[in-house]
């Protein structure tokens, strides 16, 4: 089994012991992304359309630096603070996932860091 750890100072930094991606073998396992702007470690301005943008976009460039692109996610695990946000969010997210949609889960929770209103975590394959 080859293991890499995937970081870049192009997505926001980890806010806790943990890695951007883990990348086995032909798989990507990334950490959850909120709407952090990479450059100033803020949440972006605006609201769930913002943040979701911004999520994928970190997503996409964790991928990126492991060599894999959106198009190459299997399964995504959506994490929203109101279920009242799913169809807002679900509208940015097929922006960049109209092709190859992966399987999803979409979990309400109460809290998430940094007072997001979503993160999402994908595995991606070659």
């Amino acid at each position: 089994m080859n293991r890499e750890i995937i970081m870049t100072a192009d997505a926001p930094e980890a806010l806790g012991p943990y890695s951007q991606a883990i990348k086995i073998d032909n798989f990507v396992f990334t950490a959850g992304q909120i709407g952090l702007d990479p450059s100033t470690q803020k949440m972006v301005e605006g609201g769930i359309k913002e943040q979701t943008e911004q999520v994928i976009k970190n997503l996409r460039t964790v991928l990126e630096k492991s060599g894999m692109t959106l198009g190459d996610a299997v399964k995504a695990d959506v994490f929203l603070t109101e279920l009242s946000n799913y169809a807002e969010m679900n509208e940015i997210y097929s922006l960049f996932f109209s092709q190859a949609e992966p399987a999803r889960t979409t979990i309400v929770v109460k809290d998430l860091p940094k007072g997001a209103l979503v993160e999402i975590a994908l595995i991606a394959a070659h």
